[in-house]
């Protein structure tokens, strides 16, 4: 028959810890009046030896091991099998360790979950728990090892736990952890947005707490509740109209509720817009610095990058300057100028300025007239007018007086006016101007030189021309004698032409015999005013003497009051002459022949 089986059953469990009471059972599954042999490790336990139950009252290290049976008796079959060993550990007792779920640091109204963690099995173990060294209530605390507590006072306290085994094995208290209990908090709702928001722009509301885990937070616009976030800010990623107005938030975290945070307003507003202005002026010459800025209308301190257009085409973009600069100037650079802001913190345009005509003209030239007349008697008012072709927008003028400059810092911001008032002996002489703006300076050249004659009431010598007029032709000679009631000894022949030449009769032009000048071949450069002058400055009234290109032997015109004479005595000879003046006509060029006849009508009504 076979040998019935035996098995091992221990009490409390087969992981116990020192000190602990321990039973072994051998249950042998069939028949009676069995006496038991207990094995430790294989070895006989004498101490135990023919007891059904083995006892360890305090057990310890030494106790550890493994442990099996069998039975033996009188009747058949008088032996059992052994049994399977069944391992007995004997553990040291841990000192628990107290965890806090979700935070050490809550509000009120928040539910604390505090766990007791122990190393070795939770089995058969009763937890205790402790607030301030006192023992939290009621007792059924004890039979697990997790607590929840909810938070109500303000302020910090020290929580422990312990663990129980059959009362008489008690762990250590665990570390004690402080438990900070604090107030709801007041959210606060700030903004990225500076100011009001532009059309289309992009705005971020956040809804700030101190400690953001686990929050659930909602938004509300003008106190009605809008929506709701996992986190803590919200992005209104294109804005309309619709969407200005007041905002709140507030957060959730389980049954607990913040208050409402502060108010934060949004208001709407349209793009603003760039305008572009130029210094100096639109327009400017070749050779000037040039300076186009960009201001954004009602842009706030916002930064901005711009972008340049020229004639709607991408000139230069994304700068972080407001000015572009040209340095110097070309004609190339005229055109149409726009431009645009981009905000930097959310990449907000602005709306596109008007365009800015830029014209860029050659080279700057100043032209100087004078009003009422250039040849003034001593006390008479005359003004000089110095202005820039194209522009007149930030000149400053300087004023020359034979290549000598007129320092005046008011006359140089006069609006290019100089004035003499009244006209004095010495203001006579050949005056220019130039005009000069921006930073660095940029100068025009000088104007054209303007003669300016100032002769007392009576000059004592007068300018004597022979032959007696003032147009003339090349190739005819010229005598020119300054003349007077007095003695005119240290009187010279002047002459201003219009190349811009001051020369004396003295120079290479002329002979000079006595106090007489003569100019044996006249060409169009001897064109000009001439004047008798002193060594102390005096001066005669000027005369202005004009150099024609056609030579007298070539305008039979020219001998007009000889013709008269001819035609007056002799009727016959009117014939010839009609066929002479067709003659000429038909080998002359008609340019000449109008000048010619221009220029012989005028000496007639002289002469008449």
């Amino acid at each position: 028959t076979e040998r019935p089986k035996a098995t091992v059953k221990v009490q409390p469990a087969e992981r116990v810890f020192i000190r602990e009471r321990v039973t072994l059972t051998c249950d042998i599954e069939s028949g009676e009046d069995w006496r038991y042999e207990w094995f430790k490790n294989n070895n006989p336990l004498s101490e135990a030896q023919w007891r059904k139950k083995y006892e360890i009252s305090n057990v310890d290290g030494s106790d550890e091991g493994d442990y099996s049976c069998k039975g033996r008796r009188l009747t058949e079959p008088s032996y059992s099998e052994i049994s399977a060993a069944v391992r007995l550990t004997v553990s040291e007792i841990s000192k628990p360790t107290l965890r806090v779920d979700p935070h050490t640091t809550v509000y009120t109204g928040e539910t604390l979950t505090l766990t007791c963690d122990l190393k070795s099995s939770l089995t058969g173990w009763k937890f205790i728990w402790f607030r301030i060294s006192q023992q939290l209530q009621p007792p059924e605390y004890k039979n697990t090892n997790t607590v929840n507590i909810s938070a109500s006072d303000t302020g910090t306290a020290e929580y422990q736990c312990s663990a129980l085994r059959r009362e008489n094995i008690t762990t250590n208290h665990s570390d004690p952890v402080n438990i900070t209990v604090q107030a709801l908090p007041k959210p606060k709702l700030t903004s990225s947005l500076t100011g009001s928001a532009l059309r289309g722009s992009s705005v971020t509301l956040e809804c700030k707490l101190d400690q953001t885990t686990g929050w659930k937070f909602y938004w509300y616009k003008n106190k009605q509740k809008d929506f709701s976030t996992e986190t803590q800010s919200y992005t209104i990623r294109s804005v309309r109209d619709s969407d200005g107005g007041q905002y709140w938030c507030r957060a959730e975290k389980g049954s607990i509720t913040t208050p409402y945070s502060n108010a934060f307003w949004v208001q709407v507003t349209e793009s603003p817009k760039a305008v572009v202005s130029v210094n100096p002026d639109k327009d400017v010459y070749r050779g000037e610095t040039v300076t186009l800025r960009c201001d954004i209308q009602s842009g706030g301190d916002t930064e901005w990058k711009y972008s340049w257009f020229k004639d709607d085409q991408e000139f230069h973009l994304h700068s972080t300057s407001q000015e572009f600069r040209f340095n110097p100037v070309r004609e190339h650079d005229s055109g149409k100028f726009t431009c645009r802001g981009e905000r930097k913190r959310d990449s907000v345009f602005s709306e596109m300025s008007d365009a800015l005509t830029l014209t860029v003209f050659g080279e700057a030239q100043a032209v100087l007239s004078v009003s009422p007349q250039s040849w003034l008697t001593e006390g008479d008012s005359v003004t000089l007018s110095c202005e820039v072709r194209h522009s007149s927008t930030g000149w400053r003028f300087s004023w020359y007086r034979d290549g000598q400059e007129l320092v005046s810092d008011s006359r140089r911001e006069a609006g290019g006016s100089y004035t003499l008032s009244p006209a004095a002996l010495n203001h006579t002489g050949v005056y220019v101007c130039r005009a000069t703006r921006g930073e660095p300076t940029f100068d025009t050249q000088s104007s054209n030189p303007q003669p300016l004659w100032i002769t007392g009431p009576s000059p004592p010598v007068s300018l004597i021309i022979r032959p007696g007029r003032t147009r003339h032709f090349i190739n005819d000679s010229l005598s020119l004698s300054c003349e007077g009631q007095n003695d005119s000894t240290g009187w010279r022949v002047r002459r201003y032409t219009h190349s811009g030449e001051l020369l004396d009769c003295t120079s290479v032009w002329v002979s000079v015999t006595g106090y007489t000048c003569n100019i044996s071949s006249l060409s169009t450069s001897h064109t000009g005013v001439y004047w008798c002058q002193s060594g102390s400055g005096g001066r005669s009234h000027p005369l202005n003497i004009t150099v024609h290109s056609l030579s007298s032997s070539e305008a039979p015109f020219s001998v007009l009051s000889l013709l008269s004479c001819l035609v007056a005595s002799s009727p016959y000879l009117l014939a010839s002459i009609i066929l002479g003046v067709k003659c000429y006509r038909a080998r002359a060029k008609p340019d000449e022949v109008n000048r010619t006849k221009e220029l012989i009508e005028e000496e007639h009504r002289t002469e008449s």
